[in-house]
């Protein structure tokens, strides 16, 4: 019996979280080299999940990571409109609350998107709680 061809090709799910996962270790390695301090990834509260939380100095960075399978997707209105603000403000909420040896700290929300053959493009201060 021959195999199907659906088993020869991952699920298109599977396929898309592979990218999402290599698109954050791209991110995570760009903001190093611009000198972010990584402290979490991948940080998953009760009310959501922030792909990459930094720091650098005195300010914590809430990062988005968004993969675009074509470059021409790269663009403020893309990015910006696939990221789900209010998991994020709310996800920040609950990082503050169990790390209150940042409560001092100011708090930026940055958007990362990646395609590619390109550089990531970094959208920083992407939007406001």
């Amino acid at each position: 019996m021959r195999p199907s061809s659906a088993s020869n090709s991952p699920d298109p799910r599977r396929r898309a979280e592979r990218a999402g996962r290599r698109a954050e270790t791209l991110a995570l390695w760009y903001l190093r080299l611009k000198g972010y301090r990584i402290l979490k990834t991948r940080y998953k509260s009760p009310v959501g999940e922030i792909d990459i939380v930094a720091r650098r100095k005195t300010m914590i960075v809430m990062v988005e990571v968004k993969h675009r399978s074509r470059a021409d997707q790269l663009g403020l209105a893309d990015a910006l409109g696939a990221v789900d603000t209010r998991r994020i403000v709310r996800c920040t909420e609950w990082f503050q609350s169990q790390h209150p040896a940042y409560h001092h700290f100011d708090f930026r929300f940055d958007v990362i998107a990646i395609a590619p053959g390109r550089w990531p493009y970094h959208l920083i201060n992407a939007f406001s709680a």
